[in-house]
């Protein structure tokens, strides 16, 4: 169990910013990443019918038209047979993984036992397939449209390069509808010929069976032609990385949909060769018919010429044939090639992105492979078909093989972790137990594959590989007790569940757990992308950071001891190692010329006269190439050095800015929080101060509107008092007037009765002063006197109940006499006016027994309301309203709680205004006729002062209610 290796220096962070292909992962399709499950919106069916479109190229009947005619029927039947059974054996660990994990075969490979610098040489491996069969199936298209067009075949070759660019640089979005839409013709077309010639040439079966073309053995089985034709049918193993580039993007594996995900994974991986191994098997059978046609060996191994001898039995025009027979060959090859394009992308990207720690997109690396793929076909790659094929499976078994090894042996044993680590920070840069099976199985099969092991093992070289790569890999596992496969323990991996969104400290984009690891240099989870992509931390996190410069250092000193400085010997030592293995490459690369080349016949062991020369022409070449090569490996070495050294200067210089950069963020970071401790307080002062302001304010109006209350009320205590005194004097005298007059009236009829003659004098003064009429309305006078008395002390007393200036602040009193009290003093108000008909009043009184309020207070909120409803009513501008009037409702809202209600039928109050009706100095009424205060004031009276609630009920057009309710006792506090 290895344990987290912190470094001791950290890296400065900086934003990482992508360009417009990389960024947008419509273009990109995460090329050098784990597939997220946002971006896997297919259904199963469209993501194996993706994959399986890959299927049409017509290199597999190019190679099966080539093994039939090279080694006869038996040989090359039985040879694909055995490599299709061997492929599709192999693809079902390697799809599965892949479509579980949801990775490429690169990132698959990094996991399965190569470690993140060891599959860069597979995605070598892997890139050379896709530019190898998309030059292959370029040609193929090529030689169909110089047949139909008499296009030249350079031209063709462009033209062939060119068309898949525009449909593999939006990915497998693109790509995906493609295959969806001509999948089905392709398949009619394809079949169409073989069931013509079944029912047309039945014969043809038969010559197809007894077939022996070129082989030496004829038509019968020969052990070392069928071990030749496996070799070349081999090369098609590396198709599986092909097939898992689209099964990354299947859905996860649920309940739902288990039957449908295991369909579309062994259909669309291991399922392929099922379909390829008998387009193969077509290939070989209309080469032959082809030739019964009368094509020539050579033309008979050209798809189109295969495809015109089989739909010759379709059509009987030419033209016909020939049309179709194009328009089939252009489908075909247009639907494989996008999917080698798209592979190749990605190959690259990953090789180069490790390489040079950079990625300037997938769709760089598109053209780049395209390129390739064109400069091979004009070096003319279809006319060696079978040497390149042959040389090329050597390796891509071996690489096969260790990663099938790993999948179905190591990981059931336990020798290597149960899942998939693809990332950087967790992955030592070679694991021996994948890529050191790789690389010796390689060795011994192409060293096999070249003669020097006997011409049977050359035959069997490819077995050899997989045989030896199977093998070795858990030996390799068991020896090393799997140590190699994880530098470091994966936290996030635990940590986060698996719909968890991190952000990237160094992209700051968002990114599933799976996609994620934690770096102890930028302190940070970073994104699988610019963990691959950065050149500063030098793998710091893993315990196996230095071991190639401690290494250098225990060989130079081992080598050179104190001869040289430790300096200078780690530099030899780094020269040495590159120059061999620089020389090893140039040699390998010569042996294969030279082996391929035009004495590939002759036995190396015995070379004749004509050959010697062209091996003394190899032996100069080598020669001067090895003193170049040892020129630029010496300057590769100076300058790796330098740069080291300034990497080294840059970061300790990076590491005394940084640590400035803290210091002054720390202290920049002091100042703000004191800026802003300052800036809170200052707040808060000034809130504290803003709400003492409006609370002084309001308080001083109300003191104000209180004292001019106190002083309306002692003025009219005083008034009335100065009235009633007189008033009473009048009213109390007034009975005894009455009582006067009535007895002078008697003593002046008594008088009248005894003396009715009247001297003149008194008849004459009788008549001015009209005794009979004075002697009628006396007696009236005085009674309206009397009337008028009366109606002065109820206005005095009703003035003195308002004022409540002669009782105590709080007593029982009678809330009616208050109410009418105030209805008395607005009485004037009530009148009828020009506007309007006078405001009828409606009196509800209830039952209610005393109650203990501060009556006065409660009289000025009974004022306020009362005006408040007189004034609406007064601006009421309504054509149709109906006559004016005022309710008073009084009862118990319960035992201890009285309820007063006074509604009008006035406008009405908008929903704006009743959300400030009772703030302070809020007022509808224009300047000068409000202050605003009367209803913040009766608030402040009924809920404040009596622990009661005022509260308003309005329909806008119809009436408005306020509503009081104050208990019936008071608590006062002593």
């Amino acid at each position: 169990m290895t344990t987290p290796y912190m470094p001791r220096k950290k890296v400065v962070q900086k934003r990482r910013e992508y360009n417009a292909w990389v960024a947008t992962e419509t273009i990109e399709d995460y090329s050098l990443r784990y597939a997220p499950q946002s971006f896997r919106k297919w259904s199963e069916f469209l993501v194996a019918n993706t994959a399986l479109g890959g299927i049409s190229f017509l290199a597999l009947e190019a190679i099966g038209g080539s093994l039939v005619i090279s080694y006869g029927f038996s040989n090359s039947f039985w040879a694909i047979l055995v490599v299709g059974l061997l492929i599709g054996l192999a693809g079902i660990p390697i799809s599965y993984y892949a479509a579980k994990y949801n990775v490429d075969i690169d990132l698959l490979t990094r996991g399965a036992g190569f470690g993140y610098i060891g599959s860069t040489i597979t995605s070598l491996i892997y890139a050379s397939f896709t530019f190898i069969f998309f030059a292959l199936e370029a040609a193929i298209l090529a030689q169909a449209l110089e047949l139909y067009w008499h296009l030249p075949l350079w031209l063709g070759y462009i033209l062939c390069s060119l068309v898949v660019l525009p449909i593999v640089f939006y990915g497998i979005t693109a790509i995906e509808r493609l295959q969806f839409w001509t999948q089905p013709i392709w398949l009619i077309l394809m079949g169409l010929p073989f069931v013509f010639v079944g029912l047309k040439e039945p014969a043809a079966l038969d010559r197809w069976l007894h077939f022996a073309g070129n082989s030496p053995s004829g038509a019968a089985f020969d052990p070392l032609l069928f071990g030749a034709a496996a070799t070349v049918s081999f090369s098609l193993i590396a198709q599986l990385g092909e097939q898992v580039d689209y099964l990354r993007f299947l859905p996860e594996c649920g309940p739902n949909n288990r039957i449908r995900w295991w369909l579309a994974v062994l259909a669309a991986g291991p399922g392929w060769i099922v379909l390829g191994a008998a387009k193969q098997l077509g290939g070989a059978f209309l080469a032959t018919l082809a030739i019964e046609h009368g094509a020539s060996f050579a033309k008979a191994k050209e798809p189109i010429q295969m495809y015109l001898a089989g739909f010759a039995t379709v059509f009987d025009d030419p033209q016909v044939v020939l049309t179709v027979g194009v328009f089939f060959v252009i489908i075909s090859q247009i639907k494989i090639n996008v999917t080698n394009a798209y592979a190749g992308s990605l190959a690259w990207s990953n090789f180069f992105s490790r390489l040079t720690h950079s990625h300037p997109g997938r769709v760089v690396w598109l053209v780049f492979n395209v390129s390739i793929a064109l400069l091979l076909m004009e070096l003319g790659v279809f006319e060696t078909l079978e040497a390149v094929l042959g040389l090329y499976s050597n390796v891509a078994i071996a690489w096969i093989g260790a990663i099938v090894a790993d999948l179905v042996i190591n990981k059931p044993l336990k020798l290597s972790p149960s899942y998939v680590e693809f990332k950087r920070a967790y992955l030592y840069n070679f694991n021996p137990v994948g890529f050191g099976s790789m690389v010796v199985a390689s060795v011994i099969a192409m060293v096999a594959f070249v003669g020097l092991f006997g011409e049977t093992l050359r035959a069997y070289a490819p077995f050899l590989a997989l045989g030896i790569a199977f093998g070795l890999s858990p030996l390799i596992a068991w020896a090393t007790q799997g140590r190699y496969y994880i530098a470091r323990p994966n936290e996030v991996r635990l940590n986060f569940p698996a719909a968890t969104l991190v952000s990237c400290c160094v992209c700051d984009n968002e990114y599933e757990p799976s996609d994620l690891a934690f770096c102890p240099v930028y302190d940070g989870h970073i994104c699988s992308l610019c963990c691959s992509l950065d050149a500063h931390c030098h793998d710091s996190c893993k315990p196996s950071a230095g071991e190639q410069v401690r290494l250098a250092a225990i060989v130079a000193q081992a080598i050179f001891g104190d001869r040289l400085s430790l300096r200078l010997g780690k530099r030899m030592v780094r020269f040495l190692g590159l120059f061999a293995a620089m020389a090893a490459l140039l040699g390998a690369i010569f042996a294969l010329v030279y082996t391929l080349g035009p004495i590939a016949e002759l036995p190396l062991a015995q070379p004749d006269a004509e050959s010697m020369p062209l091996l003394e022409t190899f032996g100069v070449l080598y020669a001067m190439l090895l003193v170049l090569s040892g020129i630029a490996v010496w300057w590769w070495v100076l300058t790796d050095e330098s740069r080291e050294l300034a990497e080294e200067e840059l970061d300790n210089q990076n590491l005394q800015l940084q640590q400035e950069v803290r210091d002054r963020e720390a202290a920049e970071a002091a100042l703000q929080d004191l800026a802003k401790d300052l800036e809170q307080r200052v707040k808060q002062r000034t809130a504290q101060l803003s709400e003492a302001l409006t609370v002084l304010k309001k308080a001083q109006t109300q003191l104000v509107q209180t004292e001019k209350m106190s002083s309306l009320g002692q003025m009219v205590a005083g008034v009335a008092h100065e009235i009633n005194n007189p008033v009473n004097f009048i009213h109390g005298n007034l009975e005894h007037a009455c009582n006067y007059v009535q007895d002078v009236l008697a003593l002046l009829v008594a008088y009248q009765l005894a003396f009715p003659k009247a001297t003149p004098e008194i008849l004459e003064l009788a008549d001015e002063i009209d005794v009979t009429f004075v002697q009628e309305d006396l007696p009236k006078l005085l009674k309206s006197m009397r009337v008028g008395t009366d109606r002065i002390r109820e206005i005095v007393l009703s003035l003195r109940t308002f004022s409540r200036l002669d009782e105590a602040e709080v007593k029982s009193v009678d809330i009616h006499a208050g109410l009418d009290s105030t209805l008395m003093i607005l009485s004037n108000r009530l009148k009828a006016t020009d506007q309007r008909p006078a405001i009828q009043i409606q009196k509800h009184y209830g039952e209610l027994s005393p109650i203990e309020c501060y009556a006065g207070q409660m009289n000025q909120v009974f004022m306020n309301l009362l005006t408040n409803a007189i004034d609406a009513i007064d601006e009421d501008k309504r054509g149709d309203r109906e006559p004016p009037q005022i309710a008073i409702t009084t009862t118990l809202a319960d035992p201890e709680t009285v309820q007063i209600v006074i509604t009008d039928n006035g406008p009405g109050i908008s929903p704006e205004v009743q959300r400030n009706l009772f703030d302070a100095f809020f007022t509808t009424k224009d300047v000068g006729k409000g202050t605003g205060l009367g209803l913040s004031i009766a608030q402040q009276i009924v809920v404040e002062r009596h622990g009661g609630r005022l509260t308003c009920r309005s329909e806008l057009n119809h009436s408005t209610s306020f509503l009081i309710e104050i208990p019936m006792r008071q608590f006062v506090e002593d």
